[in-house]
């Protein structure tokens, strides 16, 4: 998997002031007298810096590496500081540092946040862009569970969507092809189940998913062999044959082709495609015609 573009790009386009670092206390306002048995903790008070100061000293803490502590000190601009200009540029680099630490959630919804009060800014792309590698940098194996992979699908499509001269819409692009491999491969998984407890009409179903949707994965020769397969199975002769001659069309040295039409010969068959399938017309997208 590629990694984030380096922050340091990012974070050279915003101002980074000479403070010095000066942790903000707690002080305790009306301190009780010794001997006295109850604690009222609403007498904590937290000091308020400057907004300016503790930006820098998240930014001083994010480049040494010190996440969590630059993660505080975002959140206590947001949190001191709500309406001012560091809030908005904390909020952001909250989002970028909770996503650096694993913390998936905290920075999708930092990032949502963000994008929801600051949908034409700068750095909304950014943003949006932190949402979708959360999600990806979750995707399991294909024996799981995609929901991650959907969601990584959906979050870099709406980058390349909204922002299309952005500088991350390659990799977003990138990250959405392997995706949808993924979604793809989850397909074929659970087709090849089927089909190999002659549960056809099922498998047929998930075979189906992939031929019309994900023509342009790795999984596309193997999705056709296998419609082959099955509906040479089921005695539906058409549609193997028309598979079959899909698949050759678009692959002649595939092996899953060769497969294919060996499979057919021994029923006396040979690929003939049928226009009115509804293969024959997925293979347009194929093709790209």
């Amino acid at each position: 998997m590629s990694k984030l573009p380096q922050k340091a790009s990012l974070i050279s386009r915003l101002p980074m002031l000479a403070l010095p670092v000066v942790l903000a206390p707690l002080v305790l306002s009306g301190c009780m007298g010794f001997g006295e048995k109850d604690l009222d903790l609403s007498t904590y008070v937290e000091e308020t810096d400057p907004a300016d100061k503790l930006y820098n000293e998240g930014l001083a803490n994010m480049n040494a590496g010190r996440m969590n502590e630059a993660i505080r000190k975002f959140e206590s601009v947001d949190r001191q500081h709500p309406y001012s200009e560091f809030a908005r540029k904390s909020m952001v680099m909250g989002a970028f540092a909770n996503y650096r630490q694993g913390n998936y959630e905290e920075a999708i919804g930092s990032a949502k946040r963000y994008i929801g009060l600051y949908p034409t800014s700068p750095d909304a792309a950014y943003a949006q862009y932190i949402i979708g590698l959360s999600y990806y940098r979750q995707i399991r194996d294909v024996t799981q569970d995609q929901k991650e992979a959907r969601r990584t699908v959906e979050a870099m499509d709406e980058l390349v969507q909204r922002w299309p001269e952005s500088e991350y819409v390659e990799d977003a692009k990138t990250k959405i092809r392997f995706a949808r491999d993924q979604l793809a491969g989850k397909e074929m998984q659970i087709g090849r189940y089927y089909l190999e407890r002659r549960e056809y009409i099922a498998s047929m179903k998930r075979f189906r998913v992939v031929v019309e949707n994900y023509s342009n994965t790795r999984h596309i020769e193997e999705a056709l062999a296998r419609l082959v397969e099955g509906y040479y199975a089921m005695g539906l002769a058409s549609e193997a044959q028309t598979a079959a001659a899909v698949l050759g069309h678009n692959y002649p040295d595939s092996q899953w082709y060769k497969d294919s039409y060996a499979l057919l010969q021994k029923g006396g068959l040979e690929p003939r495609e049928n226009t009115g399938s509804w293969i024959s017309k997925a293979s347009r997208a194929i093709l790209g015609t």
